[in-house]
This record gives C-alpha cells, structure tokens and sequence, in this order.
C-alpha cells in the first residue's frame, strides 16, 4: 500500500529532473533555465536537513550526483550570464553546498581534474573552497561514520579517503601557479584537523546521548593523512584539544583510544609516533594512546625497539614522556624492563658500540638513565643482577674506548647505574671533567614532576565557534577591509556635492568579462551570442595564445576549426585582421596539427572561395613568423609584413612589395667590388620553419589535381590558381637554404610547367615568381647537379616571355630570373651562345 503510494510521487520526480536536465542543456532562455534550477532545489532540503520528504529522498538518493554533473558540463561564459547576477549562488552554489556532501565533493573535485584551465575549472574552484569554508567537509566525514554500515556508502569509502587526504595534490598538479592559499598543505591539513575534532565532538555526543558510533573512517583518513607526511599540520589541532578534553572524561578518553586503534597497522607508525612527538607528558599519552602498546603489535615495535634502538634525534622531553607511559600502569611495566634490558644490551656491545655515531651513543645513554629514574624500588631489586651484569659489560667496553667522549658516557651511565643498584657507600664514582652536555644526561636521573609539563598551544579554544577556528586564509580579512574603505570613503565624500550616477544598468556590460583560459575563449567563439563577448575575445586571444603555449596546444585544432568557421555576423571593427591574427597564432603554436588541418580542409567541399584564401594568407604568414629570426620577439599586434592580395592585381601594377624583395635578393647574389664590407655580418640562427616545411608545402601541391578537389583549378578558377602557386612560392621562398629545399624545387617546377603559357596574368606572374623564389631559396650548386636539364628548359622559356609575353610585369619577372640565371653561367658552360 505504502509503496503503491509513493511510486506517482518518484514518477513525478524522475520526470521533471529528466525535463530539468533537458533545460538545462539545451535552452538559452534565462527564465526557463531559472525555474528550473528553482524547481529542483525544493527537493534539495537544506546542509542540516534531517527530515526529507519522499520526493526529496527520490531525487538525493538517485538523481543528485547526475544532475550535478550535468550543471558543472554546463558551465561557461555564455550560460552564466544566462543566470540573474545576483541570484548566481542561491541558483549554482547552493546545489553543491546544501545536498549529500560526500557527492558534491566528488563531482566538484572530478571536474577540476578533469577540466582545462578554464572558467568551468575556476568556478568549481571557487565552489570547493566555499565547500571547506563552510564546514561541509566534516558534515562529509560525519556521514561516512554514520552509514558505515551501508554497502553502498563501503564501495566509496576508499575513493573518499584517497580524494580528501590527497586534495592538496590535486589542486597544486592541476592549479599548478593558480593554486588558492586554502588548498596549500599547510593550512588545508590545520583545517582537515579542525573538520576531525568536530566530528570527534559529535561523536561524544552521539555516546552521551546513548547510541553507538564508528570511528573506523575517521582513523584510517587521520592514518592516510599521517603517511604521507602531514602528520604534524592535523596533530598540532587534535592533540592540544584531545589533552584538555580527555582529562576530566572518560568518554573522551574512550574516544581518543578508539581512534588510534582503529588505524591500519600499515600507518599506525605515525600515528603514534606524532602522538608520543607532540604529548606533553606521560600521563597525557597515557590519556591519548590508552594500552594500544598492549593491543597492536606494531605499536609496541615502534614504541619499545624503534624509538629508542633505531632512531635518535628525538628530545629529552620524548623520551622522558614514552619512557613514562610505559612506566605508567602495572600492564605496561613488564615492557619498561625489557626497553631497559634491551638497552643495556646495546649499550655493552663492544661491536655496536664501535659502528654507532656519538649522538646515537648519547641518545641510547640518555635512554637508559630515564629508565632507571622510572623504575621502583622492588623492581631494581628484582632485577638486579641482570642490571648489574649489564653495566659491568657496557662499563668495560666503554672504558677500553680510544674516544674520550666515548668512555666520558660510560662513567656517566655506570654511576646513575651504580647508585640505583648499590648502597652509598659501593657506588661507583669515576674523575671526568665534566660539561653542560654530561650534566644533562645526569640531571635525567631525577624524575620529572608532572607539573613541569607545559601543555601545547591549542589550535581550538572552548567556546570557540567552528568558523572562527578555521584557519585565517585571508578570505574572511577582505570583508572587514571593505568595510573600513567604505567607512573611509564616506568620511571623505560626506561634504561632496556630486552625486553618484546609478550604474545598476550596467551589470550585463560588467559581466562580459574577457576570458582568462584559453579553452574559455574556443566556448565563447563557438556558441556566444553577445557581440561584446566575442568582441572582447577576440582582441585578446591572440595573446592568450601566445602567453598560454602549452594550453593552446590541446585545443589548437578546435580552435583552427571555430576561426576559420566564425563570421562576422555583429560587424566587428577590424574582424577580418583580428580573425587571421588567432589563426597565425594558433598555427605558430602547434604547428604539425594545425597545417595538417588546414591543408586539408581547402581542398575539402563546402568552403567558400573566402575561407580558402584565408587558409592559403593564414599559411604565408605563419611561415614568414617561422622563418624570422626575432619571430619569438615580435609583439603580439604587430603588422605581418607580407601584403595579401585578395584580387587579381592589375595587369599594369604587379605587387611592389614583392618585385622589391626580388630585388633585394638579385642585389645580394650579384658580385660587387669594394673596399671593406658594406654591411656588418648578420648572426647566424635556426630557420624554426625549416624542419616543418614540409608540411606547409607538400599537401598544398599535391591535391589540386585529385579527382576529390572540388572545382578544377585550372579551368574554372583562375584566381585560387594564381593564389595558389604566389602561396607555394613564398613558402619555398620561407625555406631558403633548408635541407629539403631542393625536393620542394623540384616539386614546385613540375607543377609550374603545365601553367607557365596559362591565358590569366595573374596565373603566368604567380609561375614567374615561382621560378625565381627557386633560384633564390636553393642553393646554385645543388640545381645544377640535381635539374641541370630543367634549367636548360627554363632559360629558354624566360627568354620567350621576356620578349613576347603581352603583360608588362612577366617581362620584368622573366628579365630578373634571367639575370640569376646569368650568374650560373661560370659555373656550367651550357649556357654559353
């Protein structure tokens, strides 16, 4: 009856999350996607909730982890403004801050991980520190304790403890220089501390309160934290806390002993070993640590053999505090003597005694001399011979020492030996001259009184809230600094008599912020409709580009992609030099990928004649910026010094720019005398275009005749023929003196010839200059060994169209590459008349 009920109610949810998502991810409409965030957030309850209707336990239970990922894919410049400015938190954050938070954090921490720098990874950010700030991570810690029991809450239980204890790395590896101060180790972990100490306060009340209560994921989290060396940054929070809670409490007392029992054997070491550290005495460890040297096997290694045979850089207020616990209860006594056995075999072991360091021997001497201050009465006397034997061994090997500090150690540890064992009158008294380090040793052998015992600095004071105990980020300084500029800007504006406009209009326009991420930049060029945001966007993505190499280069071939598609339907100022700027970034950025893609895509079908000129100009100016020396210099805005023509040139008026670089070069390869040099030698460089030529080269030449090509070149289009050959000289021009010049000579030759008596001007002036950015670009040496017969070919063809050739300007391109000709002529005697 109960479940017939209640399936309409689970229908009904299921339908309108289905719709919601649907929203969601398809609509642009800022009202419709605000009802529906509006709508589910009633079924979300609040970060306390305990009641839930049945609707909303439908939709926290199995619709709550999907619909957040669903709200974090959707994240981006365009969809944002799509919210009300002032009702973004109550709309976004909300859903992350106020639901189940063990799944909130997971989606929140996938995403940053998963995501590139971008305004979705930001945003995410921002909502996890709130997250932390709030105290939602304890809430997340307290309900993994209470459903330690649910098979579903096990399966997670892992992923949690890894993702909590390891949040710092996760946040430095993917932040990397962006990381946020409250994700640094140093006061995540205080806060981590923070966020256990108040789950440890619910937990006593919960026993208080008579109901039962695992610890199990609280230990092993505090173990998993201790192994990878933050054990300090959460002790330094529990145990002050820990000491003044446990002293009057013996639940709190059951409370500490359970949480260290409870972790793994495989991180108990630190664990325990921070607690003996940090403890101010031995009845405080007593408190904290209970018998588990009794219980845990690895416990006791570490505390009876560990601490005081294999390590030896702890302080005297360490040993006398471990020494003291062991000595603090009948059950533990037993293990006293044995340390001290154990010790006193060391200490007399001539062969450890000539392979251990002096601050060892000190510290294991140290050792012993507290032992015997812990011990009673009845027990030296019960083991006195043992003793006695002992220090007669250690005695004697230290005497025959050739250290002085060595047997300076001896007779310091055989009289504190001595007077315990023997009545005043058969103590041992050796002539030493004696120093600060050795009145140390023996000021040991006094017991330390309990109230000498400073307690630690508590990180957590009673009657403190849980928010002023956080850690102080500098977060919660920024309100309280707001506060004093306004106070102080109205003291200083009261007696003004200008009033201030009302700028309330101008949310929108102050929301259309440029992106800082590159992959923010691909989002808003590919799906904004605000003209301010692409506009922004593009005045400062080619610097971002640039700035941002690495970044760039995963998204380099969507963003060829986005530009070569994006047009300019909101008449931009300065669109076309904005667009073609990107694109030469993009393609200087990653080169391979990008030329790839756009030698491709202008032989594919449905481009407009527009689109293939850009890509033919976009490959002409990224090979010039390759081939510059001071290309990694040039400012990102400056002017490309190569001049696109987007038209035919008149028949009269060939391009002056080019015909003077021709010239240029013809000046350089003729021979001059004079005195001196003219010019001070240039600094030789890597040609950056050189081993990448190729790929800006090849596919542009060999498409154009395939049976896939989408119009004939030489029949029906001219202009994108002509276009086509200026573009593949000046990428041969680009590749001068480059190890595969040649093949490119050769390969620009063979499909020059077919056109060199082409009907169009511009065609026949793009194969003249063809000819001579050959000549110029390869080496004379290597033509005339490689294509002697083509060259035969070539002078005669020059001379024919420097004579007959109707167009002014072929006549001079044919005169120029005649003259270069000229210069072989020594070099090979076929040319002669």
């Amino acid at each position: 009856m109960g479940s017939s009920a209640m399936e309409p109610e689970i229908l009904e949810v299921r339908c309108l999350v289905k719709q919601a998502i649907d929203t969601l991810s398809s609509s642009r409409d800022s009202a419709e996607i605000t009802r529906s965030l509006q709508t589910m957030k009633q079924y979300l309850g609040g970060p306390n909730s305990a009641e839930h209707s049945p609707k909303s336990k439908e939709f926290v239970n199995t619709h709550y982890f999907h619909f957040l990922q669903v709200l974090t894919s959707n994240l981006s410049v365009d969809w944002l403004m799509l919210l009300p400015a002032d009702q973004e938190k109550e709309l976004l954050d909300d859903f992350f801050l106020n639901g189940p938070p063990h799944q909130a954090y997971l989606v929140l921490l996938d995403t940053i991980i998963a995501a590139s720098p971008s305004l979705r990874q930001e945003r995410c950010v921002q909502i996890l520190e709130q997250f932390l700030w709030e105290g939602r991570m304890a809430q997340l810690i307290w309900e993994v304790c209470l459903e330690h029991t649910s098979p579903h809450m096990a399966s997670l239980r892992e992923t949690l403890l890894n993702k909590i204890s390891a949040l710092p790395d996760h946040m430095a590896n993917k932040l990397e220089k962006n990381n946020r101060v409250m994700f640094y180790p140093e006061d995540y972990y205080l806060l981590l501390g923070q966020e256990i100490l108040s789950v440890l306060e619910r937990t006593c009340e919960r026993l208080k309160g008579g109901m039962d209560c695992s610890l199990s994921f609280v230990s092993q989290l505090l173990g998993k934290v201790c192994i990878q060396g933050h054990t300090d940054a959460v002790l330094q929070v529990l145990v002050p806390r820990l000491t003044v809670l446990t002293q009057s409490d013996c639940i709190w007392q059951r409370i500490s002993w359970r949480l260290v029992e409870n972790v793994p054997e495989r991180w108990m070491e630190n664990v325990v070993s921070g607690l003996v550290r940090l403890a101010a005495g031995p009845e405080v460890l007593s408190r904290l640590l209970g018998s588990i040297v009794l219980k845990n096997k690895k416990a006791e290694f570490v505390l009876t053999h560990k601490f005081l045979l294999l390590q030896y850089q702890h302080k005297d207020s360490v040993l006398q505090s471990l020494l003291g616990y062991l000595a603090g209860e009948k059950t533990r006594g037993c293990l006293l003597v044995e340390v001290l056995k154990k010790l006193l075999e060391t200490w007399g072991n001539s062969s450890t005694l000539r392979h251990t360091p002096v601050q060892q021997q000190l510290y294991i001497s140290k050792a012993i001399v507290i032992c015997l201050a812990q011990l009673t009465n009845s027990q030296i006397q019960e083991h006195k011979a043992v003793l006695l034997s002992g220090m007669m061994a250690g005695m004697e090997c230290h005497l025959d020492s050739n250290i002085a500090r060595v047997r300076q150690l001896g007779m310091v540890v055989a009289e504190c030996l001595s007077a315990r064992l023997n009545s005043e009158d058969h103590r041992l008294k050796f002539q030493y001259v004696e120093d600060d380090e050795l009145r140390e040793l023996r000021s040991l052998s006094t017991l330390r009184s309990l109230s000498s015992w400073e307690a630690p600095p508590q990180q957590h004071r009673d009657g403190d809230s849980q928010m002023e105990s956080r850690p102080n980020l500098g977060k919660s300084k920024q309100p309280v600094q707001r506060t004093q500029d306004t106070e102080a800007e109205s003291e200083l504006d009261s007696d003004d008599e200008l009033i201030p406009y009302d700028l309330s209009i101008d949310t929108e326009l102050q929301r259309s912020q440029a992106p800082v991420y590159v992959s923010d930049c691909v989002e808003v060029l590919r799906t904004s409709a605000h003209p301010e945001q692409i506009e922004i966007t593009l005045k400062i993505v080619e610097n971002l580009i640039r700035k941002n190499p690495t970044a760039s280069r995963e998204v380099s071939v969507q963003f060829a992609q986005v530009f070569l598609h994006l047009e300019d339907k909101f008449n931009i100022s300065g669109f076309i030099g904005l667009r073609q700027r990107g694109l030469v970034a993009i393609t200087v950025t990653d080169i391979i990928p990008v030329t790839q893609y756009l030698t491709a895509e202008f032989y594919a079908a449905n481009y407009s004649l527009t689109q293939r000129l850009d890509i033919l100009d976009v490959l002409a100016l990224a090979a010039q910026e390759l081939s510059q020396p001071d290309s990694s210099q040039r400012a990102a805005n400056e002017t490309p010094s190569i001049q696109l023509l987007r038209e035919a040139p008149d028949t009269h008026n060939p391009s002056q720019q080019w015909k003077k670089i021709i010239e240029e070069r013809i000046e350089n390869k003729t021979r001059r005398f004079a005195k001196g040099t003219s010019r001070p030698e240039a600094k030789a460089v890597p040609n950056r275009l050189g081993p990448v030529a190729g790929h800006f080269f090849f596919p542009l030449i060999r498409n154009y005749d395939r049976p896939q090509s989408p119009f004939d070149f030489l029949a029906e289009q001219p202009l994108m023929m002509g276009r086509l050959i200026h573009t593949l000289a000046i990428l041969m021009y680009f590749s001068v003196n480059v190890p595969i010049a040649i093949h490119m000579g050769k390969a620009l030759l063979d499909f020059t010839w077919a056109v060199r008596y082409h009907t169009d001007t511009y065609v026949r002036q793009g194969t003249l200059f063809a000819v001579s950015s050959i000549l110029l670009s390869v080496p004379s040496h290597i033509l005339l060994t490689e294509v002697p017969d083509e060259l035969l070919e070539m002078r005669s063809w020059l001379a024919d169209v420097a004579e007959n050739d109707p167009d002014e300007g072929c006549r001079k391109s044919a005169l120029q590459s005649l003259l270069l000709l000229e210069n072989f002529k020594k070099k090979l005697g076929l040319f002669a008349e």
